[in-house]
């Protein structure tokens, strides 16, 4: 191998120097919030598991998932679960080859994030 002289130079660029754009990170966040559904989704199906088995893990999960942190998680999820649809919505535009240049691929990236929790306010102030 021939032997390069690369002085001091980093060889890719560091987390000091990028400066992460609002397209990578809600891509980031649409693969974090897909999972993340994954955990309120086997905290329902142990809920309606528990429902069908007895009075006593019914009583058990129905603590856990009305409790705070069941509140947290649930409430969590209804803002993943927009986030991701829309998100998701974002990703069909692209895939249509419109709203791809920097300012509107932003432009969608706000939308999504704005539109993600207003929706969940909506949600969660009508269901309750």
């Amino acid at each position: 191998m021939a032997d390069v002289n690369r002085g001091n130079r980093p060889l890719s660029p560091h987390l000091q120097v990028y400066r992460p754009q609002l397209t990578s990170m809600t891509s980031i966040l649409t693969r974090i919030t897909g999972n993340a559904m994954i955990v309120a989704a086997l905290m329902i199906v142990w809920w309606l598991i528990a429902a069908s088995t007895g009075p006593e893990a019914f009583a058990t999960a129905n603590g856990f998932v009305t409790s705070w942190f069941g509140d947290l998680v649930l409430f969590l999820s209804v803002w993943a679960l927009w986030y991701h649809t829309l998100a998701g919505v974002r990703h069909l535009i692209w895939d249509n080859a419109k709203m791809l240049e920097i300012d509107q691929a932003e432009t969608l990236g706000w939308i999504v994030i704005i539109g993600s929790v207003v929706l969940t306010v909506l949600t969660v102030v009508l269901v309750w």
